[in-house]
């Protein structure tokens, strides 16, 4: 019996200190929860004067030059070979070409601003990657060829892959495959993009060429060259970019 009584004693005080840290943990949640709110509504009410002196800058900087301070620059619409606009001088992104109509190479990416990444097809600011190529886009009589890759950044960046050809050309040949771009002072270069396919059957039917691999300049290994595209005559590949001056191995050639 004695016991018994101990750890029912045992038992009680559990039991007690359990509602104790339910009760704390309860009462913790609602002050995170309280803090939450209370910042957001700081951030908030800090947030909305500060985008409308930044809007403010941003609109006198635009009508002048055509650019604005700080921002991504517009994506170029689906199926329009558009270019992207230009991304912020100091900060902001390069928008992405649009794609190409069948048959047409898809338009350039915007450049971006000294810190941002370059649109698709677009070159890198200070610090940033180069865009991809835009693909090619499908064509009866062809395959459109695929964009270049953007150059990278200045000083540190990758280049762009170059965009794969429109895929598949019925009546004519398979597109070209876009180039890899070359990277920044360190940095790899882009892929080339992979040669088009083509389905036609004449005896003359050939795949597209495979895209060059980016040159590295100083540090940096050198892009991959795109794969050849088939069909009755198969394309060439594209050639592997070249090392960096101070370290980097040379791409390697695409497949046929």
């Amino acid at each position: 019996m004695a016991i018994a009584a101990v750890f029912g004693k045992y038992a009680q005080t559990y039991q007690t200190l359990n509602g104790q840290a339910l009760a704390f943990q309860d009462q913790f949640v609602r002050a995170l929860s309280l803090g939450a709110g209370a910042y957001a509504s700081a951030e908030a009410a800090n947030a909305s004067p500060l985008q409308a002196v930044l809007n403010e800058v941003n609109t006198t900087i635009q009508s002048v030059i055509g650019r604005p301070l700080i921002g991504n620059g517009p994506n170029g619409s689906p199926g329009s070979e558009a270019d992207g606009g230009p991304g912020g001088i100091l900060i902001g992104n390069g928008g992405a070409g649009g794609s190409g109509a069948p048959g047409l190479p898809g338009g350039n990416g915007g450049a971006a601003g000294l810190f941002g990444t370059g649109g698709a097809s677009g070159v890198g600011g200070l610090f940033g990657a180069g865009g991809n190529g835009g693909n090619g886009g499908f064509g009866q009589a062809g395959g459109g060829a695929g964009g270049s890759g953007g150059n990278g950044g200045m000083l540190f960046g990758a280049g762009g892959a170059g965009g794969g050809a429109g895929q598949f050309g019925t009546d004519g040949d398979g597109g070209a495959g876009g180039a890899g771009s070359k990277a920044g002072l360190i940095g790899n270069g882009g892929d080339g993009g992979a040669g088009g396919v083509t389905t036609a059957t004449g005896p003359t039917a050939t795949g597209g060429d495979g895209g060059k691999g980016g040159d590295a300049w100083l540090i940096g290994n050198g892009g991959n060259g795109g794969n050849a595209g088939t069909g009755v005559v198969l394309g060439s590949a594209g050639a592997g970019g070249t090392g960096g001056l101070l370290l980097g191995q040379n791409g390697m050639s695409g497949l046929t």
